[in-house]
């Protein structure tokens, strides 16, 4: 095998490694350092070594072993270095001079949920939890963070920065905390899920790495947390949100590439096991006494996954769910969808009338969706100059190629029609 085959298949392992097992990685040093940051940048050592070491002597049989091995030895040399932490290093000691190849999963447990609940600690504030926890057990970078959260990259990097400083200097533990302690914590929990999910649901077609299968591992830790709180109906809520939005995953894009808006999608190529599993959650959801956004969520869903499949909508109870949420979150997202339900009740003039605005929101004047929306009911109603416009702003601020070449279709359509063509 050539050099740069074996390069490259170095890093096509270590990339593997990460999609796979990053946030385990990450949890397990940072239970025995006490220190995400720490616990981070060793492993971030750990990885570059490897793509140094792999290619000269081979992909080890237990790559994540180690990965973990030369970690936890370059944890201990950054603390000896700073002479601290002698509890700590005296641990990471004993557990670096045990043999990488003995690793099994009784002795390589997944602290995942325990750093999960320590990122939502009331000692670290309410605004940086689901960032937190996007970055230690997900591995997104600030960048990304702060795009998700429209704040400056700059900005997201201090915060983050000094919400693992708090997680050292106050001893938080990483530990699943006691029955008494959850529901403090459990929203911060679901939302950081929630929008790591999101994150990568952006990707369709997966082929960004830096994502590692962001969805599957934010629906591991979905699954995590529900049978941690069975009894917690936003949990199962949440849960069956993202089986309903991952069931269509492979419906969103056709055998050329072109993107598929739900209603045009096939249901056939939809996993039906995933849709299943989703009804039953959001069922079980329903008999524990409690109502909640991801529940609500979760029902649209349910409602337009059975409206596609017998060729009718119940658009009525969709436009009630959604007021449901708008009351529940005051959110200009849910208004934008509501807005759509009246538009196939009432028609187009009345979904505009219904329609939130930059004014009352500024955010929306960066939201894609809300101008490719806006653009369709536009269309619909003649006003092609501000259709165009939104359509120009809608095309403009998509990332997703199939996305734009499905809104510029949509555009070049109407002015088509307009023109008689």
């Amino acid at each position: 095998m050539s050099e740069p085959d074996v390069i490259s298949q170095a890093r096509r392992a270590t990339d593997d490694v990460a999609r796979r097992n990053y946030g385990k990685l990450v949890a397990y040093l940072a239970v025995h350092t006490r220190d995400v940051s720490a616990a981070e940048d060793a492993l971030s050592e750990a990885f570059a070594a490897a793509l140094t070491d792999w290619p000269l002597q081979g992909t080890p049989a237990n790559p994540e072993a180690w990965l973990l091995t030369v970690a936890r030895r370059k944890a201990i040399d950054v603390a000896r270095r700073r002479h601290i932490g002698d509890v700590a290093t005296a641990q990471l000691q004993i557990l670096a001079e045990g043999s990488h190849a003995a690793l099994t999963d009784d002795v390589f447990p997944d602290y995942r949920l325990g750093l999960l609940f320590a990122c939502a600690h009331p000692a670290i504030d309410a605004t940086i939890r689901a960032p937190l926890m996007l970055q230690a057990v997900l591995g997104l970078d600030a960048k990304r963070i702060a795009s998700a959260f429209l704040v400056a990259p700059a900005t997201m990097g201090k915060r983050l920065v000094r919400a693992k400083d708090k997680i050292r200097e106050a001893c938080i533990p990483f530990r699943v905390p006691e029955r008494d302690e959850l529901p403090s914590r459990l929203d911060a929990v679901l939302d950081a899920i929630y929008i790591a999910f999101a994150e990568g649901w952006t990707d369709a077609d997966g082929t960004d790495v830096v994502r590692r299968d962001l969805t599957d591992e934010a629906i591991f830790l979905a699954r995590l947390v529900t049978d941690l709180l069975p009894n917690e109906a936003e949990a199962s809520g949440l849960l069956a949100l993202l089986l309903y939005a991952q069931a269509r995953r492979d419906a969103r894009r056709n055998a050329l590439g072109d993107y598929v808006p739900l209603a045009e999608q096939n249901s056939a190529r939809w996993n039906a096991s995933m849709i299943d599993e989703a009804e039953a959650l959001l069922l079980h959801a329903s008999t524990l006494g409690s109502i909640g956004r991801f529940q609500l969520e979760a029902a649209v869903q349910s409602a337009h996954v059975h409206g596609c499949r017998i060729g009718q909508t119940d658009w009525s109870a969709l436009v009630q769910l959604y007021d449901a949420l708008t009351r529940l979150t005051g959110s200009p997202v849910v208004a934008i969808n509501r807005a759509l339900a009246i538009a196939a009740l009432h028609g187009a003039e009345a979904a505009l009338a219904a329609m939130p605005t930059p004014a009352s929101d500024a955010r929306l004047a960066e939201y894609q969706p809300y101008w490719a929306a806006r653009a369709e009911l536009l269309a619909r109603t003649g006003g092609c100059l501000e259709a165009n416009h939104a359509y120009d702003l809608a095309i403009g601020l998509e990332r997703d190629p199939a996305v734009r070449r499905f809104l510029q279709q949509r555009q070049a359509a109407m002015e088509s029609k307009l023109s008689g063509t």
